[in-house]
């Protein structure tokens, strides 16, 4: 086991209560692996003796009351399965006051005193909104997020949910497209999921072998973003003896399209003198990286942030998320460690929005990190 860090306290055992009700609320984006924590999630309570029930739609099904009894026949397989049992939808209206107060009835009614809200940032940011104390009251319900998003734009978590799946389904889509490129010597702009994120495009780059990476961080403009793809094209053709497949990757959240991005790279090459006609092919994998079964690890990872967002809220707190290996250093006031996991953090919920702000508007430290290392290896991928 590792040891905690001595500046980090660790989050003492506490006797949970010997019964309670539990509701399991999923929302926003679906991720892989968001089975798994609810399965997790309501095994584990109804072995401490509680009763579980799942939230139908996101923040819209507990609005309209579509809250029913999950027991272990319900989850009994979900493990392996994307997407979520219970169900997703938008709800916007949440952010008003009186809103969430019917929620908030719609909970008393059936005397649930904890929520489990697993999901991405939206969704933590209604479950700190649904746990304000200055709408909550003393009777008003604990609540503890999960984050499951395969963006990877949470903040104070090393992971979220879902995001190892998708990286490795675009390493698997980026291997077949690196097949028929290198046998016809053709340049793949490979577009991938992340919204304002580009964690996504940035580790599949490095692991799929790719040749260049297109990210929103780096704040590139439209011209120099043409430039580094025109450039590693060259270098690329420029090998000895090889093939001349290229593959770039390219974050959604990049501000030029890839149909233009692909428009412009033809022009400077259909007008440069000597460099040659070059094929260039588009492919956008869209939500085909939401889907797909949950890798072993999202499954584990899953299972054990659940384990110990249900432990926290068994042992009275809430307004808190449930992280993976921390990959900044909070005060502990921010952040403790669970006794229950150690590779798992109990950490203030307002305070991973706060850090969510900061990764999205690329203030965050670990967000100027990321942009940098991949950089310093630009010329490294084309070698």
């Amino acid at each position: 086991m590792i040891e905690p860090r001595s500046h980090f306290p660790v989050m003492p055992r506490t006797t949970s209560a010997r019964s309670g009700r539990l509701a399991i609320l999923t929302s926003g984006g679906d991720s892989p692996g968001m089975n798994a924590a609810i399965r997790a999630a309501t095994l584990l309570a109804i072995a401490r003796g509680w009763e579980v029930f799942g939230v139908r739609r996101g923040y819209r099904g507990l609005l309209e009351g579509e809250i029913s009894p999950l027991g272990p026949s319900d989850v009994g397989g979900i493990i392996r399965e994307g997407g979520t049992i219970l169900g997703s939808a938008r709800c916007p209206e949440f952010n008003r006051p009186e809103v969430r107060a019917a929620a908030r009835e719609r909970l008393a009614e059936k005397r649930i005193g904890a929520v489990l809200v697993i999901g991405g940032n939206g969704s933590l940011a209604g479950a700190e909104a649904l746990s304000r104390p200055a709408e909550n009251g003393a009777g008003g319900p604990r609540v503890v997020g999960v984050p499951a998003s395969i963006d990877n734009d949470i903040g104070l978590t090393g992971l979220a949910i879902g995001v190892d799946t998708a990286m490795n389904t675009i390493v698997e889509a980026c291997d077949k497209i690196s097949d028929t490129a290198a046998a016809l010597d053709r340049t793949f702009l490979v577009e991938v999921m992340g919204r304002d994120c580009g964690y996504l495009a940035m580790v599949s780059a490095v692991a799929a072998a790719a040749d260049a990476v297109l990210f929103p961080e780096a704040g590139r403009t439209e011209a120099a973003i043409v430039d580094s793809v025109e450039a590693a094209i060259r270098r690329v053709r420029a090998r000895k003896k090889r093939r001349n497949r290229v593959i770039v990757i390219k974050a959604e959240g990049v501000p030029i399209s890839v149909e233009r991005l692909k428009s412009l790279i033809d022009a400077r090459f259909r007008d440069s003198d000597g460099a040659g006609m070059i094929e260039t092919r588009v492919t956008v994998l869209g939500h085909v990286v939401r889907g797909g079964r949950p890798s072993a690890f999202d499954r584990l990872l899953a299972s054990r942030l659940a384990n110990v967002g249900v432990r926290a809220l068994m042992a009275g707190e809430t307004r808190k998320m449930a992280a993976w290996m921390l990959p900044v250093h909070p005060s502990p006031v921010v952040a403790t460690r669970s006794a229950d996991d150690p590779y798992c953090w109990l950490v203030d919920l307002e305070a991973a929005l706060e850090e969510t702000a900061h990764l999205l508007d690329r203030t965050s430290p670990l967000v100027q990190w990321r942009a940098r290392v991949l950089d310093e290896i630009e010329g490294v991928l084309t070698l």
